[in-house]
């Protein structure tokens, strides 16, 4: 399928519809695979110094709508219908994370994705999320 937005879309759709996080998030690229950075700040921290779940769940979760988008173009309303994020280690301190998305399956009503986080420079995941969306109706 051929991409309908690319990095520089997405980001001005984002602005638009989700200015409360836009600014968390950039987008690096647009492809088979949709990568994502989270600018990781103290607003992202538990008690520990480390990267809070909750922030590891927006990061997979806002990587596999941006990567819906981008086939299908603007839909808002896409929403997550069904999600599971596994921790598999604590992401290395003071780095940011970067989220890669890949869609397993895009239809007319429902999207399926997968996600691993890693911290900047580090080869293995800290996280693995599996996204389920529902696409709303055209019209």
């Amino acid at each position: 399928m051929e991409i309908a937005m690319d990095e520089a879309r997405l980001a001005a759709f984002m602005e638009e519809e989700f200015p409360q996080v836009a600014g968390d998030f950039v987008i690096e690229s647009v492809g088979e695979e949709l990568i994502v950075r989270l600018k990781v700040g103290e607003l992202h921290l538990r008690p520990g110094g480390t990267v809070s779940g909750p922030t590891m769940f927006a990061l997979a979760d806002v990587s596999v709508w941006l990567a819906i988008l981008s086939r299908i173009g603007p839909v808002a309303l896409a929403v997550t219908t069904g999600a599971s994020i596994d921790f598999m280690r604590k992401p290395a301190a003071g780095r940011d994370l970067i989220a890669r998305a890949r869609l397993l399956k895009l239809g007319r009503v429902l999207a399926v994705g997968d996600v691993l986080i890693f911290s900047e420079g580090e080869a293995a995941p800290v996280a693995r999320s599996s996204m389920t969306y529902s696409i709303p109706p055209k019209g």
